[in-house]
């Protein structure tokens, strides 16, 4: 009976929890759209990965990163570096929520207003993006990456992070994850201005998702 009743304070907890991260992410669009600096703090990530879709999404880790990393920029995913990338990215967004860093005064400006994370916290932040990082691909597990079949993959990942191992999802899983990749990258050329150039090679999305489907995670 104990157990029964419990069951929906537990998810009145989880739910209350879900709604004040989204009130922090919108919070933190309403801050940049009367900021001056706003268009500038909006570019640096795509808004394409979303609340929902944090790992361990009950965990402190992901409670913290909706807390801090929403206020300069759109939700990061632990997945967009590898564990030993993290730690110095990690440091570098703490110097500049304490309004420091290589922008100076103007850093301070920005930074009016946002919060930065304890000692405590960034541990636990860091741990957590570290824990849920991209896995890198091992070549000697998969010399198919270095094969034609593997080209499209290679030339399309490698461009914003190592190349993830396809053990990561499975093969039912994998289309979405290459979907919403396919949108960072059209976001990011929106963004910088890129022009595609008449010789560079033409990413296949069917052959990203056929070389990460035949390797894919079991089950």
């Amino acid at each position: 009976m104990h157990y029964a009743a419990a069951l929906p304070v537990a998810a009145l907890f989880v739910a209350t929890a879900a709604a004040q991260d989204a009130q922090l992410v919108e919070q933190a669009k309403k801050r940049w759209a009367e900021s001056p600096h706003g268009p500038m703090l909006e570019r640096i990530l795509p808004p394409t990965f979303e609340l929902r879709q944090l790992p361990e999404r009950r965990s402190r880790g992901a409670r913290l990163l909706a807390q801090y990393c929403v206020q300069c920029h759109n939700l990061p995913n632990p997945a967009m570096h590898h564990a030993a990338k993290w730690p110095a990215i990690f440091e570098r967004m703490v110097v500049r929520m304490r309004g420091k860093g290589n922008l100076g005064e103007l850093m301070h400006d920005m930074m009016a207003g946002v919060g930065a994370p304890s000692v405590d916290e960034a541990t636990v932040l860091l741990a957590y993006l570290q824990k849920h990082s991209q896995e890198p691909l091992d070549p000697k597990k998969y010399p198919a990456v270095n094969r034609p079949e593997g080209q499209s993959f290679k030339l399309a990942c490698q461009q914003c992070h190592v190349l993830p191992d396809p053990e990561r999802h499975t093969a039912s899983e994998w289309p979405a994850v290459v979907a919403r990749m396919e949108k960072n990258m059209e976001w990011m050329n929106r963004v910088v201005g890129n022009r595609p150039e008449p010789d560079e090679p033409q990413l296949k999305i069917e052959e990203i998702n056929a070389f990460l489907v035949k390797h894919a995670r079991k089950g």
